[in-house]
């Protein structure tokens, strides 16, 4: 298996390892090295292939083989328009020496007006090693093959993932059990062709030449196999930054047999980066998406004059690395800026104080609070009593969100990409909460009283120690308020993230005692309880309406767990709540006929919760048209008022055009997002303002974990939703407020340049 020169790929592929963008199962790669490493999107494992053994002055081959999920590719030697090429770094024993990849045919991905090179499915990059005469095998232990490798992965999404792989041989005997994967790899791999002459003529190899407007490649090959006259033939540059990757096959670019000769006529890239005086190829039969082998590697020389580049670009690193390593840059200087300046802190818990008060508005928060604070009027407790109560409300707030905010860090700083809210990714989680809202709601309604439930014992200690009920109703609150992000909290959480650890739990127990305020405030002061009136029937009719909100908190998390499990996970749940509030309400009965009615409800319970409850726990596979809902807008055409699906590729695309973006970062369990997606974003004058700008209008659903979102949040400083950002060619993007006003939306569209 011949190695091709100069495609050695060694070296770090980003600036800091611990600022690299991981996925859910990133972070295995940053521990300890084994043969295989799984991700969500890849499966990587190093493999031998030693037919003669591992001998002094023989070869034998080390190979990465990555098996790609649907949907998802790396890049070849030349990424083409965007992506970085995978690179191998071997840490091998005296003696061994490794050599350049043999790279497989690649395929072409075309992505709107830009092209990429790569390969999906199964691959395998094969390297050959070669055995020096001083080298010995280990006579005790096994010889060690080490190798740290460094891939991106992309789908509309691009991941950079990395891993460390040990391989350990027991002797040097022959190593053959992948025979078949190494040969079928030396297959697709292009062979090197000669540039070969005889008395003037041409026999095998070829020429490249620049038009004179420098705006084309002529490319003339010699010597290809005869079978292939009059075959559709595929040109791949091995030469990156020079040639129109994007150009479509038979359209954009033209080819032809001339006898033994075929010609191709290649359009140069406007954004030429390089002027070089030999051009690669690597030549295959077959369409661009679908060459097949065998292939040819050929340089040829370049004739003519290239014109002058118009903008300077580096020559050994990609536009894509460059940006790479700048967003790696700016992340390893973010905890350092945010935190140079006590004020930048400052600012950050005052507006997690503000959002956190905030928080006692939402729907499923309030009546908490309300029932709290009316019970302020029992005449029973003194003024003592409420002040205790008060403090253990607050100190149950303030754990709540300092454990909470905790736990966000924590998983973060494992490698997990997620923000504020991110437990309501869960669809376990988002279950669990539907039956609590649903128990609390029956518990207002009056069809039963928790301390008919519990044992006499610890009903007892519940009316004994009312504090107690105090700091966990403030651990509900909490539990409550979490997927939500009012206005003044955005800013905070994200800078919160990019704290040190102390200073960030500070931030989230800021928020923690802007949400106790309310109640905090009551306890303390006479005046708020006198303000109430007296006691009477109206707080048992207050409080079974406050039972009603709950319900509609339940229906709300129905329709978010119909988002992550589908219709059969929804309906199974509401089947187990309805079954749960058939068990409660029996259980409230007397007599024979509780102990018939709640033995019926408890089994048909325990047989709804062994065949059913599955369904609504299990997330359902992502459903691409369903979720996408309307096709993306091809860049450079006029957008329309709908929404379509969000991917960094296609904003980046839209804004090459000159296109304007809006992006709405949402989720189904985000009361304020979906709020401000019925209000504000469905208003008639905003999408008209939208449309007048020919404003590309994008939508980002986090209601599943999705890496490559958690990625665009903390780009802008963010960690959870709502976040509205508005792009626009050359700027910085501009952030609206977590509740935007139509004003606001259209204050922010003036500020656009006037479309052409």
């Amino acid at each position: 298996m011949a190695a091709l020169p100069g495609q050695a790929q060694t070296g770090p592929l980003f600036s800091a390892k611990g600022t690299s963008v991981s996925t859910s199962g990133t972070s295995a790669l940053l521990g300890s090295a084994s043969q295989v490493v799984n991700t969500d999107q890849v499966r990587a494992e190093l493999l031998v292939h030693a037919p003669q053994g591992i001998r002094a002055g023989q070869t034998f081959w080390l190979g990465l083989q990555i098996e790609h999920h649907p949907d998802w590719h790396t890049y070849w030697q030349n990424p083409g328009d965007s992506g970085l090429p995978t690179r191998l770094q071997w840490q091998l024993p005296a003696g061994l020496q490794a050599g350049d990849i043999a790279w497989p045919l690649p395929k072409k991905f075309p992505i709107g007006t830009l092209a990429n090179y790569g390969y999906e499915g199964r691959l395998l990059l094969t390297v050959p090693v070669t055995v020096g005469a001083d080298f010995r095998f280990p006579d005790t232990g096994p010889l060690t093959l080490g190798l740290q490798a460094e891939w991106l992965v992309c789908r509309q999404e691009c991941i950079p993932q990395e891993g460390r792989f040990n391989l350990n041989l027991a002797s040097a005997a022959s190593q053959t059990p992948h025979a078949a994967l190494f040969e079928s790899a030396q297959k697709r791999s292009p062979k090197p062709m000669a540039q070969l002459q005889e008395g003037g003529t041409w026999i095998t190899g070829g020429q490249t030449t620049v038009s004179a407007d420098g705006q084309q490649l002529s490319l003339r090959v010699h010597g290809l196999p005869v079978s292939w006259r009059g075959q559709t033939l595929s040109a791949f540059p091995v030469t990156a930054s020079v040639v129109h990757n994007a150009a479509v096959q038979g359209k954009d670019w033209t080819q032809n047999w001339q006898g033994a000769v075929w010609a191709a006529q290649i359009p140069v890239s406007e954004e030429r980066g390089d002027s070089p005086t030999a051009m690669r190829w690597v030549i295959a039969a077959g369409p661009e998406s679908a060459p097949k082998p065998p292939a040819f590697e050929i340089e040829t020389p370049v004739q003519g004059t290239w014109p002058a580049l118009t903008q300077a670009a580096p020559a050994e690193i990609s536009p894509a690395l460059a940006k790479a390593l700048a967003e790696n840059a700016r992340a390893a200087e973010k905890p350092a800026a945010s935190s140079a300046t006590a004020l930048g802190l400052t600012l950050a818990m005052l507006g997690a104080l503000v959002g956190g008060f905030l928080l006692n508005l939402m729907p499923c928060v309030f009546p908490v609070l309300a029932i709290k604070v009316i019970g302020f009027a029992q005449a029973d407790t003194s003024q003592a009593q409420h002040r205790a109560a008060g403090m253990a409300y607050t100190v149950g707030v303030v754990l709540s969100f300092v454990l909470l905010g905790g736990l966000m860090l924590a998983l973060r700083a494992a490698g997990e990409q997620l923000g504020w809210g991110f437990q309501l990714q869960s669809p376990p989680v988002v279950a669990g909460l539907a039956l609590l809202f649903t128990l609390l709601g029956l518990n207002l309604a009056g069809v039963f009283e928790f301390g008919q439930m519990l044992p006499s014992s610890l009903a007892t200690l519940q009316s004994r120690h009312p504090t107690v009920n105090a700091g966990l109703s403030g651990v509900l609150a909490v539990a409550v308020a979490s997927p939500c992000t009012a206005p003044f909290m955005g800013a905070s959480l994200g800078l919160a993230i990019a704290l040190p650890v102390w200073q960030a739990l500070t931030v989230f127990a800021a928020m923690g005692v802007g949400m106790a305020l309310p109640y905090l405030a009551a306890s303390w002061w006479p005046g708020i309880a006198r303000a109430l009136p007296r006691p009477g029937g109206w707080m048992q009719t207050f409080r079974q309406a406050m039972a009603f909100p709950m319900f509609a908190t339940v229906i709300w998390l129905l329709w978010v767990l119909g988002q992550q499990t589908g219709i059969d996970g929804a309906s199974s749940l509401l089947a187990l709540l309805l079954t749960v509030a058939w068990l409660v309400w029996a259980l409230g009965l007397s007599g024979r006929t509780r102990w018939v009615l709640s033995g019926l409800a408890l089994v048909a319970l325990l047989w709804l919760g062994k065949s059913w409850l599955p369904l609504a726990l299990r997330e359902a596979p992502l459903d691409t048209a369903s979720t996408q809902g309307t096709s993306p807008t091809a860049p450079g055409t006029l957008p329309t008022s709908t929404w379509q699906p969000w991917s960094e590729a296609a904003v980046q695309a839209q804004l090459a055009t000159g296109r304007p973006v809006f992006v709405d970062f949402t989720a189904a369990w985000c009361v304020t997002c979906q709020y401000s997606k019925k209000t504000t974003l469905a208003d008639a004058r905003v999408l008209a303002d939208f449309a007048a700008r020919q404003v590309v209008l994008m939508r980002a659903d986090w209601t599943r974990r999705d890496p490559a979102i958690t990625q665009a949040l903390t780009a802008l400083g963010r960690s959870g939703v709502p976040v509205y950002a508005l792009y626009a060619p050359g700027q910085a993007p501009v952030l609206l407020s977590e509740l935007p006003s139509v004003a606001e939306v259209q204050a922010a569209l003036q500020q656009l340049p006037a479309p052409l």
